[in-house]
């Protein structure tokens, strides 16, 4: 038993701004997505405040009354950070800090940091940098040296950071001019930009087989239902952002006809556009996928809301006329059978699925076979006899759904993908052609 105290999370007041009243309902939601982040991120939640106000004060952004009573909450509930839903400017920042005498920080600031916190891999690491680093970058005009009272030394130049918001690039990089800042964001650039290349050589060479990539809203099942369509065991955590380097597996969609199944990085509400373009590397195996496996948790009460943002973002990747199959994930926790009644009519083709369970998994299976009749074909080939090793290469590529043993060949009728096995039989003829003259 280790006797190391544990680290004490931070106490953290959040806040939000809604224009209306009658838009006060979806800004106690996304306060609700703010306090989860915040848990994530190893923060403690003392309290929750929601402001109506119809345009936000270009310095305080709540308005000086307002600031006043954050000051005093911050004072009784011993506040440590202040993380506001809505997006500051770097003098609202700056204002808010140093008249409350807490660190501050936005949903952009928060999101990006944990995208660092869960960051394992090199390429993982490099795209969250430049993430912090272009939103870090945004806010020199309004900081200047102010920035270097942020936080702590962060791991991308060394040391360790001092709360939440400050991981990834922390203050020596604030501290330095904006062309050094700039410099650094152009190398990070370049190294992703090495990384797509190598990326769009693995897609090209396997561009033979099926591509079905999963997307869908953070936490909405995407690694769970990888592993039981593969039988894989990759990372599954309830965390938000869990997973931030694309995974790729087999898996067999019918009889030795396999298919690349693909998770990536999950959707959020107001994604900051930082993160979207740094990781344009891990996204675009959404793009370019052949089948797009659209994964939501049926359970969740603002299922549509969350249906709706990933559909927006399949837009900004231009990924929206690939064909897609919507997967209700979860459906074991759809105690109501009338509840389910209405997702299917709501959202017909829809696939209940349980991928904690293995539940539905056959018809998703179908319904990708479905979608890719015009990827599939068959042909019959007959193989002497003394070319025995092109009958396991046929084997190999398709499945096999007669074999024909004649005197001195075999004849075999396989049915495949379209791309896979017009290259095998392109081989085979080229061969006999030479073999011939």
């Amino acid at each position: 038993m280790s006797l190391r105290p544990e680290k004490r999370a931070e106490r953290v007041l959040l806040v939000a701004v809604a224009p209306t009243n009658r838009q006060r309902w979806e800004a106690i939601d996304s306060l609700a997505e703010l306090a989860a982040l915040t848990e994530t991120a190893g923060g403690e939640v003392i309290e929750k405040i929601l402001q109506i106000r119809e345009k936000p004060d270009a310095r305080s952004f709540v308005g000086k009354g307002k600031l006043t009573f954050l000051k005093a909450i911050c004072s009784q509930l011993k506040i440590e950070l202040i993380i506001f839903d809505n997006p500051l400017t770097p003098t609202q920042l700056r204002f808010i800090q140093e008249t409350l005498g807490r660190r501050t920080i936005d949903r952009t600031a928060l999101i990006l940091d944990i995208f660092a916190l869960h960051a394992r891999s090199a390429e993982a690491k490099t795209q969250v940098e430049l993430a912090q680093l272009d939103y870090q970058y945004t806010k020199l005009i309004g900081w200047g040296r102010q920035m270097s009272r942020l936080g702590g030394r962060s791991g991308a130049l060394g040391g360790r950071a001092v709360g939440i918001g400050t991981r990834g690039p922390g203050e020596t990089q604030l501290e330095v001019d904006r062309r050094r800042l700039k410099d650094r964001i152009n190398r990070l650039k370049k190294e992703l930009d090495h990384i797509e290349r190598e990326r769009a050589t693995q897609r090209k060479r396997r561009s033979r087989l099926l591509r079905v990539t999963m997307a869908g809203y953070t936490n909405a099942g995407k690694s769970t239902l990888l592993n039981a369509m593969t039988g894989e065991h990759t990372l599954v955590s309830s965390r938000l952002f869990a997973t931030l380097d694309s995974a790729t597996r087999t898996a067999e969609m019918e009889n030795n006809i396999p298919m690349l199944l693909t998770d990536t990085v999950g959707f959020i509400k107001n994604l900051p556009t930082q993160l979207v373009a740094s990781f344009r590397a891990t996204l675009r195996e959404i793009a370019e996928a052949d089948i797009v496996l659209h994964v939501a948790d049926a359970g969740d009460r603002h299922l549509a809301d969350k249906i709706e943002v990933v559909r927006r973002h399949l837009e900004i990747l231009e990924a929206q006329d690939i064909p897609s199959v919507l997967i209700l994930n979860k459906s074991d926790l759809l105690f109501d059978n009338a509840v389910r009644d209405k997702l299917a009519r709501q959202y017909l083709g829809a696939v209940f699925v349980s991928a904690l369970h293995e539940e539905g998994l056959d018809e998703l299976r179908t319904r990708i076979r479905e979608l890719t009749g015009e990827l599939m074909m068959e042909i019959e080939v007959t193989i002497p006899y003394n070319w025995r090793e092109w009958e396991h290469q046929f084997y190999e590529a398709g499945d096999v759904l007669e074999r024909i043993d004649n005197e001195e060949s075999i004849t075999l009728r396989v049915r495949g993908y379209r791309s896979l096995l017009q290259g095998v039989s392109k081989e085979f003829r080229n061969l006999q052609n030479s073999s011939d003259n």
